[in-house]
């Protein structure tokens, strides 16, 4: 086990540590012991009929979330719904492959075993049903590896989930993703202080970490944030300062290890599995009413690529964001984003099933 003091209540404010058990996994092996990061807000009601689900999305936690997302003037209202954000496994908060302790001390840092979305949507079912007594959602709603876990829940378990928002991610991932995720993975591992994923500090492969953080810059905002200079609205003075101001913190202060695990499962997401391959079969299982969210300068998962699957759920709206940020305009720094997010999500929430 590795301290390292980003992944505290210090950085990411108030979150519970709810254990499911052992949770064997798809790809083989389990986890001892799966301990999964919970931010809840509102108050479940009496009927357990408003819970509205969120997963987390590849470095993110319920954190981003809390302070963009949810609020009595969002469509996410805790006033009205009780809000479960769970950290996927290899967050860094849910256990992960750097404080993998106790019962879990076997599978720490480089022997953490591969860890699929859908084992992550297993667990979540068990936190919702055994914890909280939730058999049915709301809704369930997720931005990037969120919304390959929102696809996943909708096909997987689809009587339990009555509406859908995924956001800026897809059902199933492209080539294309795939062999970037690649380029980010060996960014990392390329570094030799990775030594193997046996490393004894973040810190030891911060250039890995540094070279991860430029490669984000480059597809993870568009080509016109970076022809606009949309960064002096952040109150940068140039391109160089954002990228050692902004996105290389935010990305040196994680765990090597923990970026890994996630990757490796985004790079695999597909719902296709279910169905031995066919993704129209698959899709065609929900029955939850989705509203398919692509943001419209997202090079990741460009509007194409998710239109073309919302075309294959029965009852899906394609709803297309506005913002020039792209893939990363997730993290609702655009005044313009969450005016967008709050108003299809609010008609989501609000339309029968």
């Amino acid at each position: 086990m590795i301290d390292n003091p980003y992944y505290s209540h210090e950085f990411h404010g108030e979150y519970d540590l709810v254990s499911i058990g052992r949770l064997d996994l798809e790809e083989g092996g389990s986890i001892p012991d799966c301990e999964l990061a919970v931010a809840t807000f509102g108050t479940l009601n009496e009927a357990k009929d408003n819970a509205i689900l969120i997963p987390t999305w590849y470095s993110g936690t319920h954190q981003v979330w809390r302070e963009n997302y949810i609020g009595p003037d969002h469509a996410l209202n805790p006033d009205k719904y009780f809000i479960v954000v769970v950290d996927q496994i290899g967050s860094g908060l849910s256990t992960s492959p750097h404080n993998a302790t106790g019962p879990n001390a076997g599978i720490a840092m480089s022997r953490f075993p591969h860890v699929r979305i859908g084992d992550d949507v297993v667990a979540q079912e068990r936190l919702l049903r055994e914890h909280f007594g939730i058999e049915k959602l709301h809704a369930v709603v997720g931005g990037s590896m969120g919304a390959q876990q929102t696809y996943e829940w909708a096909v997987r378990f689809p009587e339990k989930v009555e509406r859908a928002a995924p956001i800026a991610g897809t059902a199933q991932n492209t080539p294309h993703d795939f062999l970037f995720t690649e380029v980010l993975v060996e960014a990392i591992t390329s570094d030799p202080g990775f030594a193997g994923g046996e490393y004894t500090s973040n810190a030891d492969v911060v250039e890995g970490l540094k070279r991860h953080a430029r490669i984000w810059a480059i597809m993870g905002f568009s080509t016109e944030f970076w022809k606009q200079e949309v960064w002096r609205a952040l109150e940068f003075t140039s391109k160089e300062a954002f990228l050692e101001g902004f996105l290389e913190p935010y990305f040196t202060a994680m765990d090597p290890n923990d970026l890994l695990c996630m990757a490796w499962k985004w790079q695999r997401g597909d719902v296709a599995r279910h169905t031995g391959g066919d993704l129209d079969a698959a899709l065609g299982r929900i029955t939850a009413k989705t509203f398919v969210m692509p943001i419209s300068e997202d090079m990741f998962f460009p509007v194409r690529d998710c239109a073309a699957e919302a075309a294959k759920i029965k009852n899906a709206e394609l709803r297309v964001i506005d913002d020039v940020l792209g893939h990363l305009g997730l993290f609702a720094v655009s005044p313009t984003y969450m005016p967008q997010i709050d108003q299809h999500l609010t008609e989501l929430f609000e339309s029968p099933v």
